[in-house]
């Protein structure tokens, strides 16, 4: 199988790994963690959950159509979250439901893992989100 590995415009640069991995034949296109960082590497959203979830879910959708798929292409999401406890959820749903009409996500989700986490890519990272989309 061949394998086709970059980063679109418009996602973090550079970085040490590329964002996107396309194989063809049945095409599976896998969407590295993404964070609430802009194409520049500026944060947002510092300390809000539900702001960071709708920047990295934007930035996954920026990952998904460089490689010509969208969220109807998602087989799966996971979603990891920094010293995660259930009293979180709501905050993580609504910048799930923030963003879901702009990006084309279907509510309910694609089937998605939700992994707590001690830490992640910097301090003031809170989500993290991948995306794994199947083309026909």
């Amino acid at each position: 199988m061949t394998v086709q590995h970059f980063t679109p415009d418009g996602m973090l640069q550079p970085v040490p790994y590329h964002h996107v991995a396309v194989g063809t034949g049945t095409t599976h296109v896998h969407v590295s963690g993404q964070i609430a960082r802009l194409a520049d590497g500026s944060a947002v959203a510092l300390g809000d959950l539900a702001g960071q979830v709708a920047q990295a879910l934007r930035n996954t959708s920026v990952g998904l159509a460089g490689a010509g798929a969208s969220f109807a292409d998602v087989l799966r999401l996971t979603f990891y979250v920094t010293r995660w406890s259930p009293e979180k959820i709501g905050d993580l749903m609504a910048g799930v439901g923030a963003v879901a009409a702009e990006i084309g996500l279907p509510l309910p989700l694609p089937p998605a893992s939700l992994i707590g986490v001690d830490y992640l890519f910097e301090a003031d990272v809170l989500v993290e989100v991948e995306a794994t989309a199947l083309l026909g």
